[in-house]
Parts: C-alpha cells; structure tokens; sequence
C-alpha cells in the first residue's frame, strides 16, 4: 500500500502520523468485580450485575438479583454510563454500558472499564471503540488459546490500538457515532412499536372482537382435522443429516431455516433428486403452512414462493386447505395468534413438550370467519403492516452497516473529522 506523507503503517493499521499506537491499558484499567455470594442473593437491596446481565452495547438490571445493603469500595460500585465487559463463560467479550440511574454493584468476572485521565481520553470514545469489530476481534484471539471462554483485565489492557493524540478529536469521533447509535436506537424502538401494534391487531381482528366494515356473519369453529390435510416426512424414509448437501438442486428445510415467519432459503441444506422425489406429499409449493413439530415446536412459516424444489426434513409438517375453505395466509396468521400458542400451552402442561405428534395438531380448535372475503380483508391489514415493519427492518440493517463502515474509518484514522 502506498502511503501518504500523513500516515505511518504500524503493525495494527495504516493510522494517522499524529495518532499514538497504544496498549488500551495506557487509557484505561479493568476492574474487576467482588465475589458475592449467590445464597444471600435477596429481592430488594443492592441490584448486583453479573455476567449474563451484559447483553450487546448495553447492561440492564431488570431481571438482576440483589444483596443485603452492605458497605464495599467505592471501586466495586457502577454507575450510570459506566462500560462493563463479561469476562468468563458463553457471553465473554460482551461491552455494554450501564443505562440505569440506580447504583449497583459488579459481581465477580464482570469487569468494568476505569479511565485514567478523562483529561485525555473520552469515556464515550473508549466506548465505541470497545464496542467495535476491531475490539472483538483482537479479543478473540485470547479467547481461542483456551479451552473455555475466559478474558483477564491484563489482556484486554494489553490490546493495542489506534488513538488520536487529541481529546477534542476523540470527542468528535464519539459524537458522530453516537448521533448514528441514536438513530439506530429510534428506529429498534420504532419497530418494538409497530411489532405490539401489530401483534394487538393480530388478536382483535383473529378473535372476532373486531368486525371489518361490510362483514357481520357469525365465525365458525373449526378443527384442524375437518379442513386441513398434515403430512411430514414419515420415519420409515430414514433421512440423517448424513445426505444433507451444501450444494444442488434440491432444497431441504429444516426447522432451523425459519426466519421471522418466512424460510430463509439462503440457510438451507440440499439433498439428491432420489430424496426429493420420495414423498410428493412434501414437496413444497407456494402458499404451504409449515409449522416446525420437533425442537423449539410452533414456529411457524408461510411460503409465498419456491426458489427450486423444495421438500421437508421430519421435524415439520405442511399443512394445506380442504375444498378451498380457509386461505393458507389467514391460517399461518392465525398460528401466530394466541390460539395456538394456547393449545400448545395446553398440550405441555405438566409435562417438557419436545414434539408435536399428528395425533395432537389435528385436535387443534381455532375461530374461522365464514367467506374468503372477510379472510382475504383481514389478510390485508396484516400483510401491510408486516410489509411496513420489514421495510423499517431493511432500514435498520443499512443503518448499522453504516455505522460499522463509520467505526472502521473514523476509529483508524482513515476519514479525519477535524
């Protein structure tokens, strides 16, 4: 790569010549929490943060344990805006920041990031820049020497990185990315929005409690038995995940494809034409219902389209209408509704419910409104509001590539701010 008179090539990166290549531990130390002990945990008292309270960019107590009211140090307090890393066990390397204004306190193998000297380093620039790609990545190779999943503060202190030699340049670093984290955050908090809305008008409209204009004819109970065909991939055909394929012209599904109410084809095993022209029955075709009946049992998924042929693992069923008496999309919107989640309530009560057995779907109750018209009205509604909620989706996911693409040049100097 040829450089410019203005940039080094160090052993981290191409970075600005008046930036510093430094350990993080010269910005900052890794305090590390107290061992409380889990038989005093209470329900009221000190909120306590442990390690599984971490979640991505963010730390909250609201399913967090609590101790006594006890005096400790001043070092194992957290407050608000602080930054804490889980530093053991599946969720290791997790950043987040503390958004609570309730004082807790740090279990053991949280750690919580000390700046030295706010008077050159900004707290909200270490934050984005313990919250990068970079930072999990260099992390990462710590974590690949041992057998289970465990960080020391000395080798989060040890990583190197790019900082500007000024506070004002961190500073604006931090807030640009922040404005984008804000924007970010709208637009999840938009989309839990619509999503309760949406789920709201699910059960109005599905329970009958609220008529569409122009329709006033009493609903009908139906079973699923009486208007629906429900065919899986039977035993004896003996299919292991053996003959899974990563490539071909036979697409598998399986339950772990389900993907927000859809099949994401892109996740999908392949198996051999011999596999695929065994059961016709479950050969896949546009407006098919598929509801997973192994594993994590219910999820449900309404197939619009078929990239190739496409047939069924055993864990799911198909189902389709009898004599065109209900439209496969009001269906798969009613298995989004209460009433199946009900029923299969109903079914595992008492008991761990790991399948979902033929003999006990085709006893399945739900409410059914007597025309198509007043299906396809409701199908409607539903179908916009999904479509809306995608569309904000497809928007949220070009915002954090925007901000990851922001991180990497403004975090190594690459586009300068000032």
């Amino acid at each position: 790569m040829e450089l410019t008179v203005d940039y080094n090539s160090t052993d981290i990166n191409v970075i600005p010549k008046d930036w510093n290549r430094l350990p993080l531990g010269d910005a900052i130390r890794i305090q590390s929490g107290y061992a409380f002990k889990s038989e005093r945990y209470t329900d009221i008292g000190v909120p306590i943060i442990r390690i599984s309270d971490i979640q991505d960019h963010f730390v909250e107590i609201t399913n967090s344990v609590y101790y006594p009211e006890i005096l400790l140090p001043l070092m194992f307090k957290v407050f608000e805006g602080d930054i804490l890393i889980a530093m053991s066990g599946a969720t290791t390397g997790k950043v987040g920041v503390y958004i609570n204004s309730t004082v807790a306190y740090q279990n053991q193998r949280v750690g919580k990031f000390v700046i030295l000297d706010t008077s050159k380093t900004d707290p909200k620039f270490i934050n984005q820049l313990v919250q990068s790609s970079t930072f999990r990545l260099r992390l990462n190779i710590f974590l690949e020497q041992g057998a289970q999943p465990n960080i020391s503060g000395k080798q989060i202190e040890s990583l190197l990185f790019a900082f500007p030699s000024t506070i004002a340049e961190q500073t604006i670093i931090a807030s640009t990315l922040i404005d984008v984290d804000a924007l970010v955050n709208n637009l999840e908090k938009l989309i839990t929005k619509k999503r309760n809305l949406k789920q709201g008008t699910v059960q109005a409209l599905l329970s009958g409690k609220k008529r569409l204009p122009g329709f006033s004819r009493k609903w009908e109970e139906k079973k699923l038995s009486e208007t629906s065909t429900l065919k899986a991939r039977i035993g004896w055909q003996g299919l292991t995940t053996a003959e899974y394929l990563d490539q071909g012209d036979y697409i598998l599904v399986t339950g772990t494809d389900f993907q927000d109410g859809v099949i994401n084809w892109d996740s999908c095993h392949y198996v051999d034409e011999n596999r695929y022209s065994q059961d016709k029955n479950i050969q896949l075709k546009p407006n098919d219902i598929l509801v997973t009946k192994d594993g994590t049992i219910g999820k449900v998924a309404y197939i619009s389209q078929v990239p190739k042929p496409a047939t069924l693992n055993s864990g799911i069923f198909v189902i389709r209408p009898k004599d065109n008496n209900y439209l496969p999309h009001f269906f798969y919107y009613l298995l989004n509704s209460i009433y199946f989640e009900r029923f299969l309530n109903q079914l595992s009560a008492g008991s761990t419910i790991v399948h979902l057995y033929q003999k006990d779907f085709i006893h399945f109750v739900f409410p059914l409104p007597p025309t198509l018209e007043e299906q396809e009205a409701i199908v409607q509604i539903l179908s916009e509001m999904d479509a809306e909620i995608e569309q904000l989706e497809r928007k949220l996911s070009k915002y954090k590539m925007i901000k990851q693409g922001m991180m990497q040049n403004l975090l190594t100097g690459k586009i300068r701010l000032i």
